[in-house]
């Protein structure tokens, strides 16, 4: 059997690391619940590691009704109250009042461009940015692009949405290819 090559960031015998990188990290994404989805988990790792949050996605899943941004939009005090004694999510005040606010955000978005992907997937053309990496030390922690997304966001009053978990965001969601060039998910 061949010996499958994968990107040096997945930690080998994590199996939940390894399905994430097999099945989704890179493959371009359109899907509006899916992206809000990946802003709210990028928003909630930050200070913590990616595989904590994997642990807990499906417990983000159900407390965040799905990731409809329209249910989300609603949620009030008495939810945010709920959320924060929730075990199967981050019990951060400030992340989880942010996915409450970001919800409302997508929706003004998708008011204003049709959908959170069409504003998205606007700043890279449509089309995936495919990068070169040999190493994982090359890939930069954030970019010129990320740097513009993110100052967008947060001036559509969007939170936690800095510059380096945008870039991560990005990644996710394949705005940006970053697979190293020996990885065998590498799109070109």
């Amino acid at each position: 059997m061949p010996t499958v090559t994968r990107c040096a960031w997945v930690a080998k015998g994590d199996d939940l690391m390894v399905a994430y990188h097999d099945d989704e990290w890179g493959t371009p994404s359109h899907d509006d619940r899916h992206l809000f989805e990946m802003l709210t988990l990028e928003g909630a790792q930050a200070g913590l590691s990616w595989s904590t949050i994997l642990r807990k996605r499906e417990g983000y899943r159900s407390a965040f009704a799905g990731f409809d941004p329209e249910v989300v939009a609603r949620f009030g005090t008495k939810d945010v109250e709920r959320l924060l004694a929730d075990p199967g999510i981050v019990r951060n005040r400030l992340k989880v009042e942010s996915t409450v606010n970001n919800a409302a955000r997508v929706l003004e978005i998708r008011d204003e461009l049709g959908s959170l992907d069409a504003y998205l997937w606007a700043f890279v053309d449509d089309e995936p940015i495919v990068n070169r990496w040999r190493e994982l030390s090359e890939l930069p922690p954030e970019t010129d692009l990320s740097k513009t997304i993110s100052k967008d966001l947060k001036r559509r009053g969007f939170r936690f949405v800095g510059p380096i978990g945008i870039y991560a965001f990005m990644q996710t969601v394949g705005m940006v290819d970053d697979h190293t060039v020996d990885c065998f998910r590498r799109s070109r």
